[in-house]
C-alpha cells in the first residue's frame, strides 16, 4: 500500500514530482484534457505498474508525454506531414502515432509495436513537470479502467489514492475529454476523436482523414489491445516443457527463462515483452508456466493469449 500525496502547483512540488518519477514513482499530473498517470517511460517496472494501478486488462499502447517537439524527435520519426501536423497543433490536445525514433523507451509502452504515440501537451503545469523531469513520461488517464476519466484532482484520488505515490494538483482541466489520436505511421487515420476536431487536422494536412485503425494491428490507446507475437510457437499454462521448448516459467517453476521467481506480477510484466523476445532468438517452440489470472496477470495472460493464437 502506498500513501498518496497531494502536491501543491509550486517549484517545490514540481520538484518533488519530478523526483518521485526518476525514483520510479507514478505522479498523476494535469493536462489540458484529462489527468494523467506519468510513470517514466523507458523504466519496465514503473510502466507495469501503471496497468497495475489502473486494474488495466491489456497492454494497450500508451501515450508518451514530452515537453516539445525537438524532444519528440528523439522517440519519434517525423515526415513531412508530421512536422507540420505538430507545428500547427503543439502543445495541445493531439496525440500522433508515428514510426519510433532511437532514444530507447519501455516495449511496455508501445505494447512491442514498431511505432509509438507522442503527445505534447500545452498544459503550463505539465510542461512544468516534463522539463523538470527530463525524460519521457508514459501516462494513460489516471483513472481505475473502464471508470470515467479524471479532470481534477479529487476524481484521481477517488480512484487512485494509495495506488500512487502523488497527485500535482493544477485545478479543474480546461478541455475535459482525451486527446485526439492520428496516426502517421500510414495514411492519415483518425484512431481516437478527442479534443481537436478532425476537421482542423484534415485542413491542416489538405485531404480527407480515414476513419479507424486495423483491429490486426491496433496501434494507439481506445482500441483492440496489440500484440508482440514471437515467431515461434508458443504453448501456454504448461507444468512440464517437452525437451524441445524453452520453458517460461514463473515463480518456483524454473525454466530457461522465468518472468519472476518471486512470482512477483509486476516484476513479470516488467520482464514480459523482453522475454518473448529473447524466446524468439533461441529459435525453438516456446512453452509457458502457467500464470495467476488476478491483478497484472489478467493483462499478462491475454498478452499471451494473444502471443499463442494461430498465425493467419
Amino acid at each position: 500500500m502506498t500513501k498518496t500525496r497531494l502536491l501543491a502547483p509550486t517549484p517545490e512540488g514540481i520538484a518533488e514530482a519530478a523526483r518521485l518519477l526518476a525514483g520510479g514513482g507514478l505522479v498523476a499530473f494535469p493536462t489540458e484534457t484529462v489527468y494523467g498517470l506519468g510513470g517514466d517511460a523507458r523504466d519496465d517496472r514503473a510502466v507495469a505498474r501503471i496497468f497495475e494501478a489502473k486494474g488495466r486488462p491489456r497492454f494497450n499502447p500508451l501515450i508518451v508525454h514530452l515537453p516539445d517537439l525537438d524532444t519528440a524527435r528523439h522517440y519519434a520519426r517525423f515526415d513531412a506531414a508530421a512536422e507540420r501536423v505538430a507545428a500547427a497543433f503543439w502543445p495541445g490536445p493531439l496525440t500522433l502515432v508515428l514510426p519510433l525514433g532511437q532514444a530507447p523507451l519501455s516495449p511496455l509502452v508501445t505494447a512491442g509495436l514498431g511505432s509509438v504515440a507522442i503527445r505534447v501537451p500545452a498544459h503550463p503545469l505539465a510542461r512544468d513537470l516534463l522539463r523538470a523531469f527530463g525524460g519521457p513520461v508514459a501516462a494513460p488517464s489516471a483513472n481505475p479502467s473502464g471508470r470515467v476519466s479524471p479532470t481534477r484532482a479529487t476524481h484521481v484520488l477517488d480512484g487512485l489514492s494509495d495506488r500512487i505515490e502523488a497527485v500535482l494538483d493544477g485545478g479543474p482541466c480546461a478541455v475535459g475529454v482525451e486527446s485526439t489520436i492520428l496516426g502517421l505511421d500510414g495514411p492519415p487515420r483518425l484512431l481516437r476523436p478527442g479534443g481537436l476536431p478532425v476537421e482542423a487536422l484534415e485542413d491542416c494536412l489538405g485531404q480527407p482523414i480515414l476513419t479507424g485503425g486495423d483491429a490486426a494491428r491496433p496501434s494507439a490507446p481506445g482500441q483492440l489491445a496489440s500484440h508482440y507475437a514471437p515467431g515461434v510457437a508458443v504453448r501456454l499454462g504448461v507444468q512440464a516443457p517437452k525437451p524441445d521448448e524453452t520453458f517460461l516459467g514463473f515463480g518456483p517453476s524454473g525454466g530457461d527463462l522465468n518472468l519472476s521467481p518471486s512470482g512477483d506480477l509486476v516484476e513479470a510484466a516488467a520482464n514480459l515483452f523482453h522475454m518473448l523476445r529473447e524466446a524468439d532468438g533461441l529459435d525453438r517452440p516456446l512453452a509457458v508456466a502457467p500464470i495467476p489470472e488476478k491483478g497484472l496477470g489478467r493483462a499478462i495472460n491475454d498478452r499471451l493469449r494473444r502471443a499463442a493464437a494461430p498465425r493467419p
